[in-house]
């Protein structure tokens, strides 16, 4: 089955050649020089320009290619894949604008294109030295200058792109109070503004990872800011920062996919080359069973944030959720795959110019900042506890928008362009990608009255149906928390996500198997061959007693194989990656032992 945003991202993968390659212009040897030297990677972010990435940064009303979140996703996989601190310097400038994007004017929508176009870097600024992820306590300030604009005082820090962004989306205090209506979202010009005594930019922060990022700040001294500056009206800051964090933590997605999808590249091309007292690390069964995990778990996060994505465009108002659920699952998940390919690449996983050049630790220490973009985990599960409430109502009423759910489930449906005005700081009938989980349990138990070998992945389906109702249950209790939460109520969100990722997986399956049974990734779909796997490692994370069936694994553990072979991307649908199949030259050193 061919998928659109998948073959719009194959053109770039193409474009950029084989990352193996030290000629390339983005290849693995360029950007690990470029980390050792802590330098951002301009040269190949002007490559990437040349492409048009930026277009995507802008929607299609002011003349760009973004038309659908789920293609720029899979265009960023591409770029994290290779290298996160690329994908991280550029895609700063998308997450610049979209405060624009979302309450700006037509005008002011116009001139951002083009200066995006145009090449101009443009970061958001929200967080402050001493005060984090709390918005609504933020000290930079913007005084009335009696023409109807401001002047703007004070600092921001470890903002990505605070020095090469000439333009900056500041989350500003424009009432003297604060509070949800204290907030104005400026968008600061730099270049008219004299650098030196309006503002200073402050130093680099030498990081663990994406060393060669710009993460700096900013610090502002009565900087003029004309009244066209603001971003939704003066007042409306809070929420449409909110509103436009829904989208960017949906699209971070794309960060960890891509984290992901290279990890788990390095750890089996390691187990398939290294011999130990005669045998293929990737023959011994502790091996075996790591490898098979970590792909199910890749799969889990790409079908979860692949109906994110789709669910911008069809279910807006819920967004609030999904957003909620991908960016605290598909990175954490993505980091415990990492620990777990580290324990069975062992030293080589910490080594430099070794295996796979020491991209391995590259990639390990790129990948954890990106749980903390955008609101941190316990930011993101806090979101949900909030809406306990109207989401543990929605499932006793199977309200929410089911006939959204289905529209982002499959991929053959056409989506709407966004409607910014449908975004909602909360889901107020709740979850229509949870609703449709009865529905999913039921299609596939009809499949497999006739289908035996689908009888693993129903029984994982009901054992997930019955854990979501207790989850649901389990909410009760923190319905009416606001503020103070109780650790226990976080942990309640976690299981929720879960359980949104696994509705998310049966939604997926059960619209498109029998399109996806043809075609290069046809033998992922046939059988639930991802699908068993991926339903047992969410019963797994969810603590189910008796989870983790091995005779789920095995096939899947299969087409890992086959589609590193093939020149193909572990992925639901087919992607061709640059550079072929992986070289099978020995590894062999018995004197280390097994790293398993």
């Amino acid at each position: 089955m061919e998928h659109p945003p998948y073959r719009v991202a194959q053109e770039l993968e193409l474009l950029l050649g084989d990352p193996e390659d030290p000629g390339t212009d983005f290849s693995y040897t360029r950007c690990l020089e470029l980390d050792e030297n802590e330098e951002f990677p301009a040269d190949i972010c002007r490559v990437l320009e040349d492409w048009g990435l930026a277009e995507f940064y802008i929607p299609a009303e002011h003349g760009g290619r973004l038309t659908d979140y789920e293609t720029v996703m899979q265009v960023m996989r591409v770029v994290a894949r290779r290298d996160l601190t690329v994908a991280v310097g550029h895609g700063k400038t998308y997450l610049g604008g979209v405060c624009v994007w979302i309450s700006g004017t037509p005008e002011q929508g116009r001139r951002l294109a083009e200066d995006i176009r145009a090449g101009v870097p443009v970061s958001l600024a929200l967080t402050e030295r001493a005060h984090g992820s709390d918005l609504l306590a933020g000290d930079v300030q913007g005084e009335p200058d009696g023409e109807g604009g401001w002047r703007v005082s004070g600092e921001k820090w470890l903002i990505n792109n605070a020095t090469r962004g000439s333009l900056l989306s500041v989350l500003t205090r424009t009432g003297p109070d604060g509070g949800p209506r204290g907030f104005t979202v400026l968008l600061v010009d730099k270049r008219p503004l004299t650098e030196g005594e309006h503002y200073r930019c402050l130093d680099k922060i030498r990081t663990h990872g994406i060393r060669g990022a710009d993460i700096s700040g900013i610090a502002f001294h009565d900087a003029p800011v004309p009244a066209d500056a603001a971003v939704g009206g003066e007042g409306g800051g809070v929420e449409t920062v909110l509103k436009a964090l829904q989208l960017t933590r949906t699209m971070c997605a794309s960060l960890s996919l891509g984290a992901a999808d290279h990890a788990l590249r390095i750890a089996l091309d390691f187990a398939e080359r290294r011999e130990l007292f005669g045998r293929r690390l990737v023959d011994l069964p502790q091996a075996r069973h790591v490898l098979a995990c970590a792909a199910a778990d890749v799969l889990a996060g790409e079908a979860l944030a692949t109906v994110a994505a789709r669910s911008v465009h069809t279910i807006p108002d819920e967004l609030s959720v999904a957003a909620a659920a991908t960016k605290y699952l598909v990175p954490t998940g993505t980091e415990a795959l990492i620990g777990e390919l580290t324990r069975l690449l062992g030293a080589r996983a910490f080594l430099k110019d070794v295996h796979a050049l020491g991209m391995f630790q590259k990639v390990d220490r790129d990948h954890r900042i990106v749980g903390l973009f955008d609101g941190n985990t316990l930011v993101n599960l806090n979101s949900l506890v909030n809406q306990f409430r109207s989401l543990g109502r929605g499932w006793q009423r199977g309200s929410g928008d089911t006939a959204g759910a289905a529209r982002a489930f499959d991929l053959s449906a056409p989506l709407p362009p966004l409607d910014p005005t449908r975004l909602s700081l909360v889901a107020r009938r709740g979850s229509g990608i949870m609703a449709t989980l009865p529905d999913s349990v039921e299609a596939l138990r009809s499949e497999a009255a006739l289908r035996p070998e689908l009888k693993g992945a129903l029984a994982a389906a009901e054992r997930l149906l019955a854990a979501t109702g207790r989850v649901h249950e389990a909410m009760d209790a923190y319905r009416t928390v606001v503020s103070d939460v109780p650790p226990a109520a976080f942990d309640v969100a976690r299981q929720y996500s879960l359980c949104l990722a696994g509705a998310a997986s049966l939604g997926l399956w059960a619209h498109n198997h029998r399109a996806a049974s043809t075609g290069r990734t046809g033998a992922l779909w046939s059988d639930g061959v991802w699908l068993w796997p991926v339903l047992d490692r969410l019963l797994t994370r969810l603590g189910e007693p008796d989870a983790g069936e091995p005779d789920a694994y095995p096939h899947l553990l299969d087409r890992l194989r086959a589609t590193r072979t093939a020149g193909e991307l572990f992925s639901l649908l087919p992607f061709r990656m640059h550079g072929g199949a992986s070289p099978h030259t020995d590894e062999s050193d018995p004197s280390e032992g097994t790293s398993c």
